[in-house]
Formats: structure tokens, sequence, C-alpha cells
């Protein structure tokens, strides 16, 4: 059997910027690039001014910016032979705005006082188009990495910025360090009936606003394949067996630095569903009529809170509701 595939890459996916690893290390283009560049500024919460509904990225002429490129500049990469750039950056704020429709981010929006929109990658990423959206994610997670990486972890000297803020170089031993990607499986579980099954299970944490629920997801363990996670993971969060499992797609989710790797696969509806204490405070099967009516509902309705359309989550459960059983 085939079965159901992702209607759409996920919003985090896209990107057309050239990652250009020599010009990382071309110290005369790179200040050639700044010169004619443009900035995503990025403040501490991963927030970016925004404009046109936050459809749009609003980036600062890199020289408006800094004379000079600093020295924790981060190349995000080349779109039409111009040089985007990020670095940490805050404007002065003078309140507070919603998030956008359909969005979910752990941060409030804000808007400065030039009347710009701030908000965070969560929230905007799926309004964005495919350049800016990875534009966006890569300023975010290079951004994170940055931040958690001030030090060697092989002698503990501080590191600085180097390869346009590509690499770690230690001061103390010379060590050089790379962003790391922490793999993370994320799985659509439905009920096996028929190809694509008729009911989905989906669970929701305690800390989630109320009534929002998803599929299931966790880390991958050293030493452990991606399926054997899919298995473990769902058998500790919810205590059910899970078979046939298959690959769907991925999604970079750097909240700080991870890849979210999605699978579908198909569990007994009628085995007890045991959510794990502390972590998953509740789980159950949802029909896809249920599922098929918050999504034109814009992602809602009475008890069920789909998530946000940035997630790889939103596009599994989507794709499955509209393959039907």
């Amino acid at each position: 059997m085939t079965g159901f595939q992702l209607p759409a890459l996920p919003a985090l996916s896209r990107a057309t910027a050239l990652r250009d690893e020599a010009l990382r290390k071309d110290e005369g283009k790179l200040d050639e690039s700044w010169a004619t560049g443009q900035v995503v500024l990025v403040d501490e919460l991963g927030r970016t001014p925004v404009r046109d509904g936050a459809s749009k990225l609003s980036p600062r002429p890199a020289l408006s910016v800094a004379p000079s490129r600093p020295a924790d500049a981060r190349l995000l990469g080349v779109v039409h032979e111009t040089a985007y750039w990020s670095v940490l950056g805050e404007e002065p704020m003078r309140a507070g705005t919603v998030a956008p429709p359909n969005s979910w981010g752990p941060w409030t929006g804000q808007v400065s006082e030039a009347g710009e929109q701030w908000h965070d990658l969560r929230a905007i990423g799926a309004l964005l188009d495919d350049t800016e959206a990875g534009l966006f994610t890569t300023a975010v997670g290079l951004a994170n990495w940055h931040a958690r990486s001030r030090f060697c972890a092989k002698c503990g000297s501080p590191v600085a910025p180097v390869a346009a803020g590509w690499a770690m170089h230690c001061t103390g031993c010379g060590r050089e360090e790379y962003p790391r990607t922490d793999p993370a499986v994320i799985c659509l579980v439905h009920d096996g009936v028929g190809e694509n099954g008729e009911n989905v299970l989906l669970a929701r944490q305690p800390i989630w606003p109320e009534g929002r629920f998803s599929v299931l997801a966790g880390f991958v363990e050293t030493g452990e394949s991606l399926e054997a996670c899919v298995e473990r993971e769902i058998g500790e969060e919810v205590g059910v067996l899970v078979s046939d499992i298959r690959y769907l797609g991925s999604q970079p989710w750097p909240f700080p630095r991870s890849i979210m790797i999605g699978f579908v696969a198909t569990a007994d509806p009628s085995a007890p569903l045991v959510p794990a204490d502390g972590e998953i405070e509740q789980a159950r099967w949802v029909p896809r009529s249920v599922v098929r009516a918050a999504l034109e509902a814009g992602g809602a309705v009475d008890g069920l809170v789909l998530p946000g359309a940035t997630s790889i989550a939103r596009q599994m459960i989507s794709g499955w509701a509209e393959a039907g059983a």
C-alpha cells in the first residue's frame, strides 16, 4: 500500500537561498557582500520585523546596521546575487500585538516605535514565501546555536565565530565546532482501517493551550534508528505498539536545533491508551470527519485545536484528512 503523502513541503522546509561554503571562507568577498547585503534582525526571543500583514520580512540594508561587517554577522545565503545576513538586534518597542491567525508562537508579538510588527518563526513561518521562510529559519537556527555555543566542548575556553558565523574557533585549543542538529521523530498514528485509517491518534501536553492536540513526537537516542525511535516513543508516551512505520518527510525545527523527521504508522485502536505521567495529559482517537471539520474551520472546532500551520504536524494531519480511508 502506498498510503497518504504530505500535501506540500512543510513550511520551514522551503528554501531557495544559495548556501555558498566557499564564500563563507573568503574574507574579502564577505566584506564586499556586506556592503551590498540585506540583514534579517533577530531579537533574543527569535522575533524579526515584518510587514504586509506579517507575510513579508522587513530586512535592513546592511550598511544601515553597521558600516562594516560585524564579527558576529551570520551569512544566511545569497538570493539573486544579494547576500542576506542575520545579526542579533533589538529596537525600542511601544506595545504588544496578537499573533497572526492560525499560528502558535510562545512569544507575544510586539510593535516597534517605528510601527513595525515583530513576530517569531512559529507565528509567521507558514505566511512567508519559500525564500523568506528559508532565510528566517536559518537565521533563528544560527542565533540559537551561537547563544548556546560560547565555550569549547573540549577544553572550555571561549570560542569566536568564523566562516561567516557557520563555525566556532576555540581560542584555547584551536578546535573548530559546527552547528549541531538534534534529530526527532514525529509520527501520525492511525487505526489501519483501509489504506489510510478512519481515526487518528492525537495527544496533548500539559503545558499546551486548552484543547490543543497533535501527533506524537520525541528525540532520537544515541545508537537508535529512526524507526526504533518511533516505536519506543509512542510506546512510552501513550502505551501502544505501532507497526507499518513509513517515512513521510522532514522539517527543520530550530527551537533550539532540531529536525523533525515525519512518519506514519498504525496501531490497534482497541488497545488501552496509557498517557505518560507528566508528559501527556490526554490522548484520544479522533475520527477523520472531526479533523476535517477543524481544518475547514481554520484549525479548530470545539474540543480540538490543531497544530499551527508552521509545524510539519499540520501538514501530516492535513494529508491524512484529505486522503480518506
